[in-house]
């Protein structure tokens, strides 16, 4: 730890403390994220160590990079490289309108990096706008990548911020246990909407049945005939059988009926037909996106 120097603390995330820190050899501005060690764990969970040994692996330009994996008895710091903001504090400063073309370029850039890492059979699992940070030059880099597969999408808060079931598929509230890389697709569309509408949540729902009740109300129940299986899920439960009657027009009125198409791509509630990164890529809302964005 001597190498680096605190210079602020920039935030409390799901797993732990985030400081602004400068490496003192190459005087580099980084990331340190402090992990919470629970006092009755032995240490570190390998598996978590293995995860996390992966993500040092990812290198691409629409994720954040791990540097460094720093490993005392009592904590772990992950080492990352730094980016002035988060997706959410974005929203907060852009009074509420985003240019249509920083949108689209955000959402290409979201994509790109879930289709790097899908390739990579890496799943993020917790993805929301505090995850996405965004750079001076404009580009957005998925964070906190993997961290929800190695010490668990956690379920008790740690800070005010309630972990968010916001971005959660309805297979995962209904206590579905195989993840796929369709989960990733669902929260996508969530933060597709989300920044179509500068910063105001699709499902901001207040708990389990609330949110599926928002969901279904938007785009319909879904049944056995839409969706095989549905029944069988852990904690399935009926409910009533909302008639889809909101176009999607009137719920993201910014977005050009190509956007939305992509949007109503994404969010199906059945996880097998939810398009996938590389899919949502070639996507023709993409076709006029800046040839220097999708270098």
């Amino acid at each position: 730890m001597q190498k680096y120097e605190k210079l602020e603390k920039i935030g409390e995330g799901t797993y732990g403390t985030v400081f602004k820190a400068k490496n003192r050899d190459n005087q580099e501005i980084v990331a340190l994220k402090r992990v919470r060690l629970d006092d009755d764990d032995e240490g570190v969970p390998s598996s978590a160590l293995r995860e996390i040994c992966l993500l040092k692996e990812l290198k691409h330009k629409n994720i954040v990079r791990l540097h460094d994996v720093l490993h005392s008895e009592k904590k772990l710091t992950l080492v990352f490289e730094y980016c002035d903001q988060d997706l959410k504090k974005y929203f907060d400063a852009c009074n509420g309108e985003i240019d249509p073309d920083v949108v689209k370029s955000f959402m290409f850039q979201l994509l790109r990096g879930l289709a790097f890492c899908h390739s990579h059979n890496v799943l993020h699992r917790d993805l929301k706008p505090q995850n996405l940070l965004i750079n001076k030059n404009g580009e957005l880099k998925l964070a906190d990548f993997g961290l929800a597969r190695a010490f668990g999408i956690p379920v008790r808060c740690y800070s005010a911020e309630v972990v968010t079931l916001w971005y959660r598929p309805p297979d995962v509230l209904f206590g579905a246990k195989l993840y796929t890389t369709s989960i990733d697709m669902w929260s996508a569309g969530c933060i597709f909407a989300e920044m179509a509408n500068a910063g105001r949540p699709l499902f901001p729902g207040n708990d389990v049945n609330d949110q599926l009740r928002r969901i279904f109300k938007l785009l319909g129940t879904p049944t056995e005939e839409t969706w095989p299986g549905i029944s069988k899920l852990p904690e399935f439960q009926p409910f009533p059988l909302y008639p889809v009657t909101t176009p999607l027009s009137s719920i993201v009125p910014s977005l050009s009926s190509k956007g939305r198409d992509l949007l109503q791509r994404l969010l199906v509630c059945n996880p097998s037909l939810r398009l996938s990164a590389d899919e949502g890529l070639m996507h023709n809302y993409f076709a006029d996106l800046s040839p220097a964005i999708k270098a």
